[in-house]
């Protein structure tokens, strides 16, 4: 039976000026790796320490040695090329920017694990229970397929999913091998699919929502298949779009709820909720009994810090359709999903979790 973690961060956190500043001397030839190494452990011991003393239920190193949240597909797997696949952004600075995801340009072939430079320091430097977060298969489909390059390839989406199946399941077999006990995909291109703008461009592209929607979904649990799963956590992250505090997508969950929450295999989904662009609890009256719902409450979008009495009325609100025992609650997504991070402070960003497990803490109480 997974734990139920009542107060958990979905992911990123802000990187330090020190950390930004070594990544960049070492992109630029300036500073080896082993040095730029152990400016990243010295940033995620600090942000462990923090997590644990703000009491956090499940730790995350904040995907600190990261470039965004899935730049480690195209570091661990040669195939992918520097050319991207638009994204049309709003918000702050909002506008058309390439996806932070290469797109595929020959057959991929896995090189190394992907959190396999990340996972034996968490081991070694906290007993307490930890995330790894992984790039859903299913993403790639979308972010990866670039016509007149992935094409040669791979023929469909359904082709290149075959072989990012396989990729995902491997890092997942390890990490279960390795006592991981929570494993998060991060999955944004769930989204498109209830987006009525990215639904209509998909089917001016020859696709189909519905069937597209249907193949992610057995992709992603295809990645899961053979892991035994009393050993660990399953999570699946349902994001908007998160870069500077900017998004992409919008819509209520209500076009993809039935399928994704009744047939996609995962313990618990963590869902944006922060703002109206995600529509209303109502769709989460098809979620199974048993499985959990990780409200997305607080925003990493904006500085200010939301009100705990609103926050209250709303996880009851979300109790309407969902049983209190099966919510728990979460920002809406990272506060960095790329290293240039959302437009806020460090100091307003714990602020924001002291809330979160302050809140968890209230409802729920110690467990």
């Amino acid at each position: 039976m997974p734990k139920p973690y009542r107060a958990e961060q979905v992911g990123s956190f802000l990187r330090p000026p020190e950390l930004l500043q070594a990544r960049a001397a070492h992109a630029s030839g300036a500073l080896p790796l082993e040095q730029l190494r152990t400016v990243e452990d010295r940033v995620i011991l600090e942000v462990l320490e923090k997590q644990i003393a703000i009491g956090l239920d499940v730790l995350t190193d904040g995907e600190l040695r990261r470039g965004s949240w899935l730049t480690d597909m195209a570091d661990a797997v040669d195939g992918f090329v520097s050319e991207r696949v638009p994204l049309e952004w709003k918000g702050p600075g909002g506008g058309v920017e390439g996806s932070t995801a290469h797109a595929a340009g020959a057959k991929l072939r896995k090189v190394r694990k992907m959190t396999g430079h990340e996972v034996p320091f968490l081991k070694k430097h906290t007993h307490a229970p930890f995330k790894v977060t992984l790039p859903a298969p299913s993403n790639f489909m979308l972010a990866s397929y670039k016509p007149g390059i992935t094409d040669k390839f791979y023929p469909t989406h359904a082709d290149l999913l075959k072989d990012l199946v396989e990729i995902v399941r491997d890092d997942v077999q390890w990490l279960v091998s390795e006592g991981v006990q929570y494993i998060q995909f991060d999955a944004p291109y769930y989204s498109h699919y209830l987006d009525p703008m990215q639904q209509a461009r998909m089917k001016y592209s020859g696709l189909n929502p519905e069937r597209e929607l249907e193949s992610a979904i057995a992709g992603d649990n295809a990645a899961m298949l053979g892991v035994p799963r009393s050993e660990v956590t399953f999570a699946l992250h349902v994001c908007r779009g998160n870069s500077r505090s900017r998004w992409y997508t919008e819509g209520g969950y209500d076009a993809i709820a039935e399928k994704l929450f009744g047939s996609l295999q995962v313990d618990r989904f963590l869902l944006e909720y922060d703002s109206e662009r995600s529509g209303g609890f109502e769709p989460l009256r098809l979620v199974p009994r048993g499985k959990s719902v990780v409200l997305g409450l607080i925003t990493t979008k904006e500085p200010q810090l939301e009100s705990q009495s609103e926050v209250r009325r709303r996880i009851d609100e979300a109790a309407n359709f969902v049983p209190l025992e099966d919510l728990a609650l979460s920002p809406q997504c990272g506060f960095a999903s790329v290293a240039a991070g959302n437009l806020l402070s460090m100091d307003e960003q714990w602020k924001k979790l002291e809330l979160v497990v302050d809140t968890a803490r209230k409802v729920w109480g110690a467990e």
